[in-house]
């Protein structure tokens, strides 16, 4: 038996179980893995809430991410091996002290990562990587939109744009985020409560827009992130923090200047073996030489994951959480 948070029924934190399941032995292809942390990420509260349904149904122990040690391997693993210090993100399951992995979905972490930063960079860095490499490829010059830049993945995005050359512009909801956002590369940061982000935008651009917009708030922020675009810009809509947007009419985009719109997801991105092992060497190389510093703002004992999610949802968090075993 191990300790893990359960989730019987969808609702709000207080449904977050912290109780005893039964883990097993790695079958073929798994991995026993014991962990040292968790990565806390709001795509948790989706399941919790059920937002996203889960994927084999309730009870559902939630979380994508985590880092720790390999104890076992089942028959035909090669990838990994008993002792190695790994990380993953996904399937889901992660909230709980031991659990099994699909061996191919771990990679193992070079010595410059700890595993508390590979908990608490897999998902969110995974996802910077992919936005910004292959669903909108950003090169020095581009002038682009990063909302919600004091979270976890908008503290990389800053810092992974100054690497590649771009400028970027975040929005944050208070002076302190606003701060911490520019302390992560931005170089302008909107104050969306006291500020009209597409107005500034306007201003800062010279009236041109940005070249692309990445938005994971979703509802507070359509559709006026189209409006932040130049022409034949691209919009990336990622996540859904303040709620899911409306169905809406293609011609929108038309009438706001012939824009792109994608929405991806993480998981497609990293689906193949090459396309994991892409993604997370990518990440680490600009962790492990100092390009992105990670700061673990926020952690929480994975009993009292109920607070974290709290916290999370009213946006005391800033950062990076992580829950530990």
């Amino acid at each position: 038996m191990t300790k893990a948070i359960l989730v019987r029924r969808n609702g709000g934190p207080e449904v977050l179980e912290y109780t005893d399941i039964e883990v097993g032995k790695p079958g073929p292809g798994e991995a026993l893995v014991r962990q040292d942390a968790i990565g806390l990420n709001f795509i948790d509260v989706y399941f919790r809430t059920g937002l996203y349904p889960a994927p084999n149904g309730l009870p559902l122990v939630p979380g994508n991410e985590g880092a720790g040690e390999v104890l076992a391997v089942g028959e035909g693993v090669t990838t990994v091996k008993a002792g190695d210090r790994v990380a993953y993100v996904g399937p889901i399951g992660a909230y709980a002290e031991e659990r099994l992995v699909p061996a191919d979905r771990l990679v193992r972490l070079p010595e410059s990562i700890s595993t508390d930063v590979a908990a608490a960079i897999m998902l969110k860095g995974m996802t910077v990587e992919y936005l910004f490499h292959r669903t909108f490829a950003v090169k020095a010059g581009d002038t682009i939109l990063f909302h919600a830049a004091a979270g976890g993945v908008g503290l990389i995005a800053g810092q992974w744009a100054k690497k590649l050359g771009a400028t970027i512009i975040g929005t944050a909801g208070s002076p302190d985020k606003v701060e911490l956002a520019k302390a992560h590369g931005y170089d302008h940061v909107v104050n969306y409560r006291s500020e009209n982000f597409v107005e500034r935008v306007k201003e800062i651009t010279g009236g041109k827009g940005v070249d692309v917009v990445y938005d994971s708030v979703g509802k507070d922020t359509f559709p006026a992130s189209l409006d932040c675009l130049r022409p034949r810009g691209m919009w990336v809509s990622f996540g859904q923090s303040s709620g899911p947007i409306e169905p809406f009419d293609m011609g929108l985009l038309g009438r706001k200047g012939s824009l792109f719109a994608t929405r991806p997801t993480l998981f497609t991105y990293i689906a193949s073996r090459a396309d994991l092992e892409l993604s997370s060497g990518r990440l680490f190389s600009v962790v492990g030489n100092g390009d992105v510093e990670i700061q673990i703002n926020q952690t929480y004992p994975l009993a009292d994951a109920r607070n974290a999610h709290s916290d999370l949802e009213a946006r005391k968090t800033t950062g990076t959480t992580l829950l530990k075993p």
